[in-house]
């Protein structure tokens, strides 16, 4: 059975930081990438973060760039999220995906495994 459980939400004033980080299991986690995607209430959900197998060359929406990092340890099957100087329009529910193949992936469909999510509230 695959499972993909992330950890690390909550509400946080703005300017802080959070570290999300996802655990899998039950899947090849070897030559997928893992990305991070979010939802705010009311709206689509949306690409956040992206990181091949490599670990090079992660790839970040233009909202997030330069103030969140992802990373992945592959030797444990996770992937993190470190948020820094969060903004209340980063509040949504966050979650973690697991891909069908390697690569630069940013669009929902090619993420074959997700998360539950957890949810991230930033006040202002």
């Amino acid at each position: 059975q695959v499972q993909l459980v992330e950890s690390g939400g909550g509400l946080v004033q703005a300017g802080g930081s959070l570290r999300l980080s996802c655990a899998a299991s039950g899947l090849t986690f070897s030559r997928r990438a893992m990305g991070w995607f979010r939802q705010a209430p009311g709206k689509e959900r949306e690409f956040v973060a992206t990181i091949p197998w490599s670990t090079i060359n992660q790839y970040y929406a233009d909202s997030v760039k330069g103030r969140f990092t992802i990373s992945r340890d592959n030797a444990k099957n996770t992937v993190s999220l470190q948020m820094n100087s969060l903004k209340p329009e980063d509040t949504a529910e966050y979650y973690c995906a697991a891909a069908r193949s390697d690569g630069r992936l940013t669009q929902s469909w090619a993420y074959e495994y997700w998360g539950r999510g957890t949810q991230v509230t930033v006040s202002s």
